[in-house]
């Protein structure tokens, strides 16, 4: 969310970035929102001045009746009590237009970093870099449920008559390889001096609303009928609620948490044969990696949270790629974003497993996260980043170190969490 200070004196940067975002049919909301803004700047002035007027009649009260003048302190009453009822009725207004403004500044979108490259949609994301040599063997690579079903480890039937489309059973050796790699991210980033946490896997609408906008929340969330609860897309949506309301002491910066959790999406609009499968579903667990630091060092944390990605998968042997996202493809909080993708050698090309995004002080300004510093308070900057989601994880796994005789092979970064092994050697 916009600081209103800066909409005010920098219109235009506002309508050129709505603009840049290809969302013109906001642009009207940039004159709405100033004009909201002026009456509620006009009526603050009326407010304080019968404030001021009450405050005035009040000390006159007594005085008047000190010296006997009783009709005239009746009628200096009756003044207090009508200029409170006035107060009464801008403080209702107040409260009216200042619930406008913020309802129309959430909806307009953040500013994004002049680096960000201008594109309508994903199509005009950018190719930054290549780590690791993508290859295509010679030898046919069946689709990832496939390569599962041939160890015995997945059962997509008996999940859709269980919980429908979208869920899956994981068994035997791949259930285990998906705890693996999950408890192998958990260490990776406590070694990079993260802070492992497990939080709530459920969380309050003012929350949803602080980490994300409406159109996000009404593709991801599932809503808990009856009660104030929506079940988490991902964990930083709790992990940035932890601060929501609070007053951090600089010199606690920056926060910097690894964070485990299931994770539950609606993913409207799924379809074709890319999306079947373990690819795109409505649970699956993730482990991720938050920062909540000062203005001045988000740019750094940025960097540093998609590397952590790309030192992961590459330690894994899964070659992957930087993609930066174009502006039409940064949802309205975000400042700037850097997807990291995996080669898929039965696609032959690559795939997104994992999105590093700076937020600035959106989410900061929505949950009321401050920071005390030396000479004022001010915003904090949030980032997060997608350390490893295995069903992703999972397809880039097996694709990547699937053998021609059907087994795959375990990275010696892996093995300690697998037991030991080197080599998994299908059923059937």
């Amino acid at each position: 969310m916009i600081d209103i200070k800066f909409l005010r004196e920098n219109p235009d940067v506002v309508r050129e970035n709505i603009k840049k975002k290809f969302q013109d049919s906001k642009l009207p909301l940039v004159d709405e929102v100033i004009a909201l803004d002026a009456q509620s700047r006009q009526n603050k002035q009326e407010a304080d001045a019968l404030r001021a007027e009450r405050n005035r009649y009040s000390k006159q009260i007594g005085a008047l009746m000190a010296k006997g003048q009783r009709d005239e302190a009746e009628e200096m009453k009756r003044l207090v009590t009508e200029k409170a009822d006035e107060l009464a009725q801008r403080e209702e207004k107040e409260a009216e237009l200042q619930e406008k403004i913020k309802n129309i500044m959430m909806v307009i979108p953040n500013i994004i970093d002049p680096s960000v490259p201008i594109g309508k949609d994903d199509s005009e994301n950018v190719e930054v870099q290549r780590y690791g040599e993508p290859v295509v063997p010679d030898f046919e690579i069946p689709y990832h449920t496939d390569i599962m079903e041939r160890f015995h480890g997945i059962d997509l039937d008996s999940a859709r008559k269980v919980a429908g489309n979208g869920f899956y059973y994981l068994m035997g050796d791949i259930a285990r390889l998906h705890s693996a790699v999950i408890a192998y991210a958990r260490d990776f980033m406590i070694d990079r001096g993260f802070t492992y946490c497990v939080p709530p896997f459920m969380i309050r609408s003012e929350v949803v609303t602080g980490v994300m906008s409406f159109a996000e929340m009404d593709a991801m969330m599932y809503k808990i009928e009856g009660e104030d609860l929506y079940l988490i897309g991902t964990s930083e949506h709790s992990m940035i609620g932890k601060f929501i309301d609070t007053i951090i002491d600089e010199k606690a910066l920056p926060y910097t948490l690894t964070s485990y959790s299931p994770c539950f999406r609606k993913e409207k609009g799924a379809h074709g044969i890319e999306e079947r499968g373990v690819y795109r579903i409505h649970q699956f667990e993730k482990q991720e990696m938050i920062v909540v630091c000062k203005p001045e060092d988000s740019k750094m944390w940025f960097d540093k949270l998609w590397q952590n990605t790309v030192d992961l998968f590459r330690s894994l042997e899964i070659p992957v790629r930087t993609l930066e996202c174009c502006s039409g493809d940064l949802a309205d909080l975000k400042v700037k974003s850097v997807d990291v993708e995996a080669w898929s050698p039965r696609q032959k090309k690559y795939f997104e497993v994992g999105s590093c995004s700076n937020l600035g002080d959106a989410q900061a300004r929505r949950l009321k996260i401050r920071v005390n510093g030396e000479k004022s308070k001010y915003f904090a900057h949030t980032l997060n980043n997608t350390v490893v989601a295995p069903p992703r994880m999972l397809i880039a796994f097996l694709e990547n170190h699937l053998q021609a005789d059907g087994s795959v092979t375990v990275p010696a970064a892996l093995q300690p969490y697998m037991g030991g092994r080197e080599v998994l050697v299908p059923v059937k």
